[in-house]
């Protein structure tokens, strides 16, 4: 069962409420919206304010990846302002468990992720307690990225050790996800794919969502991903 997270990040903000809408009515079950503070990453995103003032007009699951230093000073006011399921980096947290135990508190599905050159095992000691782990297939940051081949490896290997440990934890992939690559992402073991150019981007939204979820249909036997 698998899930396409359209990335707002590649979203043409002139018509923000518009596209939104087309995702849904496409199928997309997630909305993926990364914040960056142009500390942890260099970019700087969006924050809040537009999470807020698009929570109204979309029904789909709010899949907020934090991109910034020290997270947990922030949980509490996403989980307010409309999120679903809160991911943050491995990297930037103090105290993971700490910001785990917040984001489960406040109701909400809790997520890790990190950067292509940390260890993946690095992950391991958290699958008990997260419902999702975000593999980053680029540097995150900036969108329009290629995919980096590598990740194939490192997405197989996580699916290894959540299975073979009895986990319930989705496998999220973010970065170079298309036309070209999203079978394999999947066959690699990944249950949620973001795509941000590859939905926005050149074609029509709903000629490009209308692709993803026929990948989705051939690779799981007709069954796409719900939330």
């Amino acid at each position: 069962m698998y899930i396409l997270a359209p990335s707002l990040l590649a979203a043409d903000f002139k018509i923000l409420g518009q596209q939104i809408e087309e995702t849904e009515r496409m199928g997309a079950e997630y909305l993926h919206i990364d914040v960056m503070d142009g500390t942890f990453v260099p970019s700087i995103s969006f924050g809040m304010p537009v999470i807020q003032s698009i929570r109204d007009i979309s029904g789909q699951f709010f899949d907020v990846h934090l991109m910034i230093t020290d997270p947990i000073r922030y949980i509490k006011e996403f989980a307010e302002c409309g999120a679903d399921g809160i991911t943050f980096h491995l990297e930037a947290a103090k105290d993971p468990d700490a910001v785990i135990s917040l984001i489960h508190e406040l109701g909400l599905k809790a997520g890790m992720s990190i950067r292509p050159g940390t260890p993946l095992e690095a992950v391991y000691p958290y699958l008990d307690r997260v419902e999702m782990v975000l593999i980053m297939s680029v540097e995150p940051g900036f969108g329009g990225q290629t995919f980096m081949p590598e990740a194939y490896g490192r997405i197989s290997r996580l699916r290894r050790q959540i299975d073979g440990n009895g986990y319930r934890v989705r496998i999220e992939v973010d970065g170079g996800i298309g036309k070209k690559n999203v079978q394999e992402v999947i066959a690699a073991g990944a249950d949620i794919c973001v795509a941000g150019s590859a939905v926005f981007k050149k074609r029509s939204i709903s000629e490009n969502i209308s692709y993803f979820m026929k990948a989705f249909e051939e690779q799981g036997n007709g069954e796409v991903g719900k939330k």
